[in-house]
């Protein structure tokens, strides 16, 4: 079996690898095999003539990294991906934000990478190619004249064909996604939205999964629901539980309930919708009051993109006018972060939660609602309350489930998290527990990679 090739918007490098990410999982598949990691180096240049491919290697695994020009940059990442694919596929189709040059300059980046990646490749290579950024990919490749068995997986959602259609040149676009022998998606939602786009709009014949296309082209559309090395941060947040970090909040608290928010600072996950809904629960209430912490923990995250910017500014405005209106010399309602900690932190502050506040307006999975699952303590474990946006609903049933547009909904399930009894929280949390052991990180990568191995070839 020939090597495995990674291509990403960005690259994992060893020292920067995360315990439990998606990082882990992809180098611990290429160390197996043998293989190539592929993508942005995270740097721009001024001129194209400057560019250049930094190699490194780490065992049996190579690593290699374009430099992209400024304008690339600009028009690849901050424009087509982030201002135009990001909200439509988030279901955002107001915040759409489309220009000719930027889809331009997207395809353009693909098409760099596509001529880098075919003068690495060798005979027998599999490709996994990977999110959004890099749909036209395997097109490009395929027009260089690559025949290697290529597989694109989506991490985030994908919406109906009607949204779809919304992008100007769609069609110039997601059928590109015919020229991969495998796509994997996050959900059956995504599975079926795809299906449905190939047959509204290539006249396509769709049958257990494979999409056959008028030309004879044939794609297989799978759901590869994305999870987590279940059993490492289990460890890690049992060794957590007694570290500095997690003590000092501990103590902070002073013996009241704490839920937990951690997201990046996006207006996909609900942030807004969820500190609105924690002042309408202490409004209704007030026997709560004093007796419960709210931590919020948002990194910044594409600070360049105005929408961003406002949602921060906005976040600030929600906290502080809760704080002020119930706040107590000796108690703080809403505890808002902006800044990131390290996995193994955010372990222990995941057992040291009561209640998980996981409430996306739409997520492919979150990997935070498996996170807090995993580190939690089997003989008092906390509960998870989870929208039914969020891929992860799918899987994690036991959660308290609610709609993340209704803040009675919300309000309800923090009162039913704070009372429910120690006996349903443990049969709660067993069953999901189980089942992210069964399903973790490991067996999602054999999944996918087992089915790249036997995906219906033209």
């Amino acid at each position: 079996m020939g090597r495995l090739v990674v291509v990403s918007n960005r690259v994992a490098l060893p020292k920067e690898s995360r315990a439990g990410g998606l990082a882990s999982a992809l180098q611990a598949a290429l160390r197996e095999r043998g293989g190539l990691w592929f993508g942005w180096s995270g740097r721009t240049i001024t001129e194209a003539g400057a560019r250049g491919l930094h190699t490194e290697r780490d065992g049996n695994i190579d690593y290699a990294l374009l430099d992209l020009t400024r304008a690339e940059y600009e028009r690849y990442y901050l424009g087509f991906s982030n201002r135009t694919l990001w909200p439509l596929l988030h279901f955002r189709p107001s915040l759409l934000e489309y220009r000719r040059t930027d889809f331009a300059g997207y395809r353009e980046v693909n098409r760099l990478f596509a001529q880098h990646i075919a003068r690495l490749l060798r005979d027998g290579d599999q490709v996994w190619v990977h999110d959004y950024h890099l749909i036209p990919l395997a097109a490009e490749l395929r027009e260089l004249g690559i025949g290697a068995r290529i597989g694109f997986f989506l991490h985030i959602p994908l919406p109906p064909p009607a949204l779809l259609r919304m992008l100007p040149h769609h069609e110039e676009l997601f059928p590109a996604l015919a020229a991969y022998d495998l796509v994997g998606l996050q959900n059956r939602r995504d599975r079926d939205a795809l299906h449905d786009y190939f047959r509204c709009e290539a006249g396509a014949k769709i049958s257990n999964g494979i999409v056959r296309l008028t030309d004879g082209r044939r794609l297989d559309v799978r759901v590869f629901p994305i999870s987590i090395d279940t059993a490492a941060v289990a460890r890690q947040a049992a060794r957590a539980a007694n570290s500095p970090a997690t003590q000092r909040l501990i103590r902070s608290l002073e013996h009241r309930a704490l839920a937990i928010g951690v997201d990046r600072l996006d207006y996909s996950k609900g942030l807004p919708q969820r500190f609105e809904a924690f002042a309408h629960f202490l409004s209704h209430h007030p026997e709560w009051r004093a007796k419960i912490s709210f931590l919020q923990i948002a990194p910044p995250t594409r600070e360049d993109v105005p929408e961003y910017r406002e949602l921060r500014s906005r976040l600030e405005r929600l906290a502080g006018a809760t704080n002020g209106r119930y706040a107590e010399p000796d108690w703080v309602p809403i505890r808002y972060v902006n800044r990131s900690f390290n996995q193994s932190t955010l372990a222990g502050f995941y057992r040291a939660a009561d209640i998980a506040v996981v409430t996306p307006l739409r997520d492919g999975m979150n990997l935070v609602a498996k996170e807090y699952v995993a580190a939690q303590d089997a003989d008092d474990p906390g509960v998870l309350i989870l929208s039914s946006f969020a891929g992860a609903a799918d899987e994690l049933t036991q959660a308290i489930i609610i709609n993340p547009f209704d803040a009675d909904d919300i309000a309800d399930s923090l009162e039913q998290a704070l009372l429910m009894p120690l006996a349903e929280r443990r049969e709660r949390w067993h069953a999901m527990f189980d089942h992210l052991v069964r399903n973790d990180i490991a067996a999602w990568r054999s999944a996918f990679l087992d089915a790249l191995a036997g995906a219906a070839r033209a």
